[in-house]
Order: structure tokens, then sequence, then C-alpha cells
């Protein structure tokens, strides 16, 4: 999914998120918001993944979608 993709369906993404990293605060998803690498980078930071580990959870978050 590109960028113009995940803008476009970001309430959804963002409910996805919320449901899986509900940690994340709504500043910053909204910091976040299409920019695939900033959130796989939100999601190491707060939970202490590695860039491996966050880029599959994104992956599957957006083939929920």
């Amino acid at each position: 999914m590109n960028s113009d993709q995940i803008q476009g369906k970001w309430t959804e993404i963002k409910g996805k998120l919320r449901e899986s990293y509900g940690d994340l605060t709504d500043d910053e998803l909204e910091k976040a918001k299409g920019d695939r690498e900033q959130l796989e980078g939100q999601i190491q930071q707060r939970y202490g993944k590695t860039k491996e580990e966050a880029k599959k959870s994104v992956d599957d978050i957006l083939a929920s979608v």
C-alpha cells in the first residue's frame, strides 16, 4: 500500500492501530499519518520492537484494511 492509499484509509488504519497498539497517542498517530516509516518508527520506539518486527506489524495491519 502506498502513502496515498494509507492517507485515504487513515481512519480505518488508525482504528486497527489502536486495537493493536493502544499506547500510541493521538498526536503520535497524527504525526505518522500516511508516512509508513514514521509509523514503524513510532512502534519501534514505544514498544521496543526491532525494525523488522515493526515493519511486519504494519504490513499485517495494512493487509487487514
